[in-house]
């Protein structure tokens, strides 16, 4: 690429005849290289700004990659804590109703032992009532023969 400064040393050589008028070349040369640096000066700041916009770019772009990695592993971690809660929320209802099955066990074993100890009570009491009811019509039949021999 050319440069400002190659174009303000840039020399023609002088014809005599039919020649070019060395004032207006070197005229339109100087304008030349002052719009021809106007001009490189921008460009070397645009190729300037566009590296620091790669760079930035290629920032923002690693930025992203661990933004959505991040992500990933805390989808990831949600996952087997929710994983984790609901192994754990099984085991406890398995564990309460295995108690709630024990319990209904023991009681209903403790059902059983209850209605023997009536039925044994009730026998007992019948077997009482029997008993005072002999004890009485013995003595009813003491009286009567009490009251026969008076």
């Amino acid at each position: 690429m050319i440069t400002p400064l190659d174009i303000e040393n840039k020399r023609f050589s002088k014809k005599k005849l039919n020649g070019y008028d060395p004032e207006e070349v070197d005229d339109f040369l100087d304008e030349l290289t002052k719009d021809y640096s106007t001009i490189y000066k921008k460009v070397n700041e645009s190729d300037k700004e566009l590296e620091e916009l790669k760079l930035k770019v290629e920032h923002y772009t690693q930025i992203e990659s661990t933004l959505q990695n991040t992500l990933l592993m805390a989808q990831s971690a949600a996952d087997e804590v929710k994983n984790a809660a609901q192994k754990q929320a099984d085991q406890i209802i398995r564990d309460a109703e295995s108690k709630a099955s024990q319990c209904t066990e023991n009681l209903d074993i403790q059902i059983s032992e209850k209605k023997k100890e009536l039925d044994d009570i009730s026998k007992q009491f019948d077997v009482y009532k029997a008993k005072m009811e002999s004890l009485l019509i013995s003595q009813l039949e003491l009286l009567k023969e009490v009251n026969k021999n008076e």
